[in-house]
């Protein structure tokens, strides 16, 4: 597979800036040079069930291997985020109307939730946090106009739980683009600015744009002539995106990945998928992609087929064939898949499978993991209801060693 760089021309992103109105706030914008994802190269992968290797039929079912290290209760209406360090950042409901929101950090370390963002820092009694993001050095979040659905991405400096010199507005748009999809890794901000498919910029490329801490400008990176079909996932040096890619008169989707060291200016692997076939979310765990499929689809062979799935272009896959809930994650050849009430803990050297239920009392949608991608740890959250009353009290937070 030929490696690519999928970026824009300078003349490009300077006419979709104009021409859109979402512009970077208070940092100028590098433009990369290279090819865009729209290559007519790209082949997509359509394999049949020789090359598929069935979880549940095909492994034997063992105790999990995974350790729980710790379990921490924390308040309820917090909603964790995934992250790579001892600092998971989470959404937190206010005490009052306003804001309803709060941006927060859980610590890995000590199970306290700290808060961060105490309140929306645009000038704008409508405007509430939307979503945040964090790493051990760097915090980012999203507000939101909740009557215009403007939005603005604002990102500072983060230690032990607590913001230090000032915020850095890394971009703002209107309605006619999505709120961004983001993750934060190290000193670096990686987001994806897409047109929303109700406004009218629905014609419009995507992009995927990166900003490292104390740099003046941020960089776009990768260009989609189209939506991305997912958020970004970094994971072991690389971070994964799936872009629109091969011929303009069909609809391919191709999980990428790009190397993190120099700012995704390599392309590392791309798996194409079947015409019109998109994936939920996709990851990268050693040198395979984990990527989940949420519909079935008249035609694409076995990955236009609803269910998770490992593999490489060459193949073959592992395949779970269940309703996907969330990004896999694991290291080593171990994979750890969310279902509906459980996780699957597969492992591929072993050939087995373990079950890990989800936390006792957890509310009717479940626990969810915190934790995507390769990791030496797995973080748990779940709203759980009290054994005394029968209503949800709290979120429990579990912390698994791998």
């Amino acid at each position: 597979m030929p490696r690519q760089r999928h970026n824009i021309t300078r003349r490009g992103l300077f006419r979709a800036t104009a021409a859109t109105g979402a512009v970077a706030a208070t940092i100028g914008v590098l433009s990369g040079c290279g090819k865009s994802s729209s290559d007519d190269s790209a082949n997509p992968v359509v394999v049949d069930e020789s090359q598929k290797t069935s979880i549940l039929d095909k492994y034997k079912e063992a105790d999990s291997s995974l350790t729980l290290q710790s379990t921490w209760s924390i308040a309820l209406g917090n909603v964790l985020h995934p992250a790579e360090g001892t600092w998971i950042p989470c959404t937190t409901a206010g005490s009052s109307a306003s804001p309803m929101v709060k941006g927060s950090a859980l610590s890995l370390a000590s199970g306290t939730v700290s808060e961060v963002v105490s309140a929306p820092i645009t000038n704008n009694s409508n405007v509430e946090i939307y979503d945040v993001r964090c790493s051990d050095s760097v915090y980012a979040w999203v507000e939101l106009d909740l009557l215009t659905h403007s939005w603005w991405l604002y990102a500072q400096s983060f230690s032990d739980g607590v913001l230090s010199g000032k915020a850095t507005t890394l971009w703002k748009a209107d309605s006619n683009y999505d709120p961004p999809k983001l993750c934060v890794t190290g000193s670096t901000v990686i987001w994806l600015v897409m047109p929303s498919t109700s406004g009218k910029k629905t014609s419009e490329s995507s992009y995927c744009y990166l900003w490292n801490s104390g740099d003046s400008k941020a960089k776009a990176v990768v260009e989609s002539p189209g939506r991305f079909a997912t958020e970004p996932s970094v994971s072991n040096g690389t971070v994964t995106l799936v872009p629109r890619v091969g011929s303009s008169s069909s609809v391919y989707y191709g999980i990428t990945s790009y190397k993190l060291s120099d700012e995704l200016g390599t392309q590392v692997d791309q798996l194409v998928l079947p015409q019109s076939v998109k994936p939920m979310n996709a990851t990268r765990i050693g040198d395979k992609f984990a990527f989940s499929i949420e519909s079935t689809y008249s035609s694409g062979g076995v990955l236009g087929t609803m269910g998770t799935y490992i593999g490489t272009t060459d193949g073959p896959f592992l395949a779970l064939s269940r309703e996907p809930f969330a990004t896999v994650s694991g290291k080593d050849g171990l994979y750890i898949i969310k279902s509906t009430s459980s996780y699957f803990v597969v492992d591929g050297s072993a050939q087995t499978y373990a079950v890990l239920a989800a936390t006792n009392r957890c509310v009717d949608y479940g626990e969810y993991p915190a934790t995507q991608g390769q990791s030496d740890s797995f973080v748990t959250f779940a709203t759980v209801k009290s054994q005394e009353t029968g209503y949800p009290s709290a979120v429990s937070v579990r912390l698994f060693t791998l």
